[in-house]
């Protein structure tokens, strides 16, 4: 990963539950996710953009699931993970953990 590839917090929070979700990932339940774990609310407008800039990236790969007739006949676009994504994570984590360990405790500071 080069320093113009670093993961945006979007990227990387959708990213995470695409982790999380594995065969289940697709806009609704990232979404779902979002919300419930990082307690934030993103449009799937949002989600697909990052979603995309991901796979541009090499860091999801997306594949089309059957079409369902709750849809409309229109099938799901899932996203898995690549060896790629992993390694950009990992590199991240390792990343912020350094920063934070160079952070003296924050007492005092306003929230």
């Amino acid at each position: 990963m080069t320093q113009r590839n670093y993961l945006g917090e979007l990227e990387l929070m959708v990213l995470l539950a695409v982790v999380r979700l594995r065969d289940d990932a697709y806009g609704v339940p990232i979404s779902k996710e979002l919300l419930l774990i990082a307690k934030r609310e993103v449009s799937a407008g949002s989600i697909y953009a990052a979603l995309e800039r991901l796979e541009n990236k090499g860091l999801v790969l997306s594949s089309l699931g059957e079409p369902t007739p709750e849809r409309g006949g229109r099938a799901k676009r899932y996203f898995r993970v690549t060896p790629k994504g992993v390694r950009a994570l990992k590199m991240t984590r390792a990343a912020l953990t350094r920063l934070w360990n160079e952070i003296p405790a924050l007492n005092g500071w306003p929230a």
